[in-house]
């Protein structure tokens, strides 16, 4: 099978479509034939090795993962021996790495029936960012009816779902982009939007029940006073490259880490991991028309390092998905 693969750390050229084997399954996996997948900042991370902090988990010299990407969608062409919940001919979505490719094996506990209501592009655009939104706001942030929410990095993949998912739990979200993004987040049900070019929310007087920041680009202390008195902050943020770093966003998530253990019940780190339960949750609010995944470009396999240069260079709004 076809696959974006690299040997080494660095820009989007050291990732190459080339053939390697196809998995084969077994015990609970399931083999993909995938239709479309979708590109992160973690893409960009791991291919880069950046920040440098990063490569003591993901490879100090060789990134110990060739293959890139994340999420996928597609049909299910083969099943292990232990399991029940798909067969042949079965649509699909989830989450595992080596996305990037013609086939994908995963086991059956990241992998969800397709949303229905969604093509297959749109539904490979959902597992990551979705599930980063859905944990944040709700297992984090513990988001309810009523109150007042902010994203910063609205315009982003995990802030266009994080939007539409604060609306669908029924509070009032403020929304922060640049000026050109301002009438998409508006259009996902934004009630407040903040144009960063021209306005600083952290200078404002408005307080939050729930600050939701995927930016990383501001300190802890000028996140912190946005909250009201109750509030919650919760850190993801994926930054953008800006030529290597030792600690890059994760400068703020470290920070973030030591002040929540003096600040239990205020300041929340997320760390979002593959769930089957929560991409079943997804599926069912896209299938009630409350979550529509926005996407940005489209690219076919064969340039999907184009489509990561497009990424971490921070042009692209919602999500960039790959064809195959």
């Amino acid at each position: 099978m076809k696959a974006i693969a690299q040997d080494r750390y660095g820009s989007p050229g050291v990732l190459e479509l080339r053939e390697v084997d196809t998995p084969t399954v077994a015990g609970r996996e399931v083999l993909v034939r995938v239709r479309a997948a979708s590109v992160n900042a973690r893409d960009w991370h791991l291919m880069r090795g950046d920040p440098y902090l990063a490569r003591l988990a993901l490879g100090l010299r060789v990134p110990r993962t060739k293959i890139r990407g994340t999420d996928f969608a597609g049909t299910v062409t083969a099943v292990g021996q232990d399991v029940k919940r798909f067969r042949p001919g079965d649509e699909v979505f989830g989450e595992v790495d080596g996305a990037f490719a013609e086939y994908v094996c995963a086991r059956d506990d990241v992998v969800e029936p397709k949303p229905e209501a969604l093509s297959f592009e749109q539904a490979a655009a959902l597992p990551l960012a979705g599930n980063t939104a859905l944990m944040g706001l709700r297992d984090l942030g513990q988001v309810r009816p009523g109150q007042q929410v902010l994203v910063n990095g609205a315009s982003g993949g995990v802030g266009t779902f994080a939007v539409q998912i604060v609306k669908a739990f029924g509070a009032e979200v403020t929304g922060v982009c640049s000026t050109r993004n301002l009438e998409l987040v508006g259009s996902l049900g934004a009630d407040h939007l903040v144009d960063y070019t021209r306005e600083d929310f952290t200078r404002s007087a408005r307080r939050y029940d729930v600050v939701f920041d995927l930016v990383g680009n501001r300190s802890l202390t000028e996140l912190r006073r946005t909250l009201k008195p109750t509030g919650r902050l919760v850190l993801s943020g994926g930054g953008v490259f800006e030529g290597g770093s030792v600690f890059g966003p994760m400068g703020l998530i470290l920070k973030g880490q030591v002040m929540s253990l003096f600040a239990r019940d205020r300041l929340f780190v997320l760390t979002a991991t593959p769930s089957q339960e929560n991409l079943a949750s997804l599926r069912e609010l896209a299938d009630s028309g409350k979550l529509t995944p926005v996407i940005d470009r489209t690219y076919p396999l064969s340039e999907a390092p184009e489509a990561i240069r497009y990424l971490e260079g921070e042009h692209a709004r919602a999500k960039v998905v790959i064809t195959v």
